[in-house]
């Protein structure tokens, strides 16, 4: 591939695992030019830089005037994702942000508006178990369980209603919930999320979908899919076959998340999922925060943008 196709990303953020991942599925991509990552110290900037053979820097500002990226990366602490975001869009320089967008609804609010008045593209993605390192005290609902939420709206529409139920038992927040909710289309479900568990156990993540027709299981995310049609005592299952490593592996959901970001971004087309999602699963977290605080059935405010693009 010529030189002047490859798009320049640069990374922000060089945690060892996120972080970590951001980079290799950049420098991986024979169409991307890795050109920087930016640490918050030399000592954690220099050796992911020369790990995947990027420019490194302590300073976002100077990484954005010296490398002049087409597109930023930003994968930083769960709480610490608003002013760089913002410097970025600022800058006038596309991005894609990890989960979660931030933890404030009003940050989220303009940060959208500064990007569109830009007319930038703003990508975000997504993808219980143990607890991270936020002092929030709602961060297992706004920083992991905003996957599920994002999930469920994707695949059963948008959440008019939820009635909230947890705890603060173990002194870490209240880091185990359980929510009822109404989805505007008259289904009901329910969510469950915990950091008092362990990624270490079978079945951390499952995804039911009961209907009419049948029912719906995925397991761990990539483990298993099960679909049995109502009525049936057969199932169609869907596993990861003995050679095929790429399906099985749960970071590569990122890497197909790429595939198809790029495209979108070369062409002047909105991200697969916009940042918009990220604003909407907040919304959502926020609406079940004030049904545990207040004891009642709360309304989801409406989304002025459900779409993910």
């Amino acid at each position: 591939m010529k030189q002047e196709q490859r798009t320049r990303v640069a990374v922000v953020g060089t945690g060892p695992w996120w972080g970590r991942e951001h980079a290799r599925v950049w420098a991986e991509r024979p169409d991307v030019d890795l050109c920087a990552v930016v640490g918050r110290t030399p000592e954690r900037a220099g050796p992911r830089a020369r790990e995947f053979g990027a420019n490194p820097y302590v300073d976002l500002g100077e990484m954005l005037e010296r490398e002049q990226p087409d597109l930023v990366s930003l994968c930083l602490a769960n709480e610490g994702h608003f002013e760089p975001t913002l410097e970025v869009i600022r800058a006038g320089v596309p991005l894609l942000v990890e989960k979660p967008l931030v933890f404030d609804l009003e940050e989220a609010d303009l940060l959208l508006r500064e990007a569109e008045a830009r007319s930038l593209f703003f990508a975000t993605w997504r993808f219980g178990g143990e607890p991270g390192t936020s002092s929030h005290p709602y961060a297992n609902l706004i920083e992991t369980q905003c996957h599920g939420l994002d999930m469920l709206e994707y695949l059963c529409g948008p959440i008019d209603s939820a009635t909230a139920q947890m705890t603060d038992k173990t002194g870490r927040g209240y880091s185990t919930l359980v929510a009822a909710l109404q989805f505007a289309n008259g289904a009901v479900g329910s969510l469950v999320g915990s950091y008092d568990s362990s990624y270490a156990y079978p079945a951390t993540h499952r995804l039911e979908l009961n209907g009419t027709s049948g029912r719906i299981l995925v397991e761990d995310t990539v483990r298993r899919y099960t679909f049995t049609q109502a009525g049936s005592e057969v199932s169609s299952v869907w596993q990861a076959g003995y050679f095929n490593d790429a399906d099985r592996g749960f970071h590569r959901t990122f890497d197909k998340h790429v595939d198809d970001l790029l495209p979108a971004f070369r062409n002047g087309q909105a991200p697969p999922i916009h940042a918009r999602a990220g604003r909407r699963a907040l919304a959502v977290a926020l609406a079940i925060i004030d049904s545990f605080e207040t004891g009642t059935r709360v309304d989801v405010p409406p989304s002025a943008d459900t779409s993910r693009s």
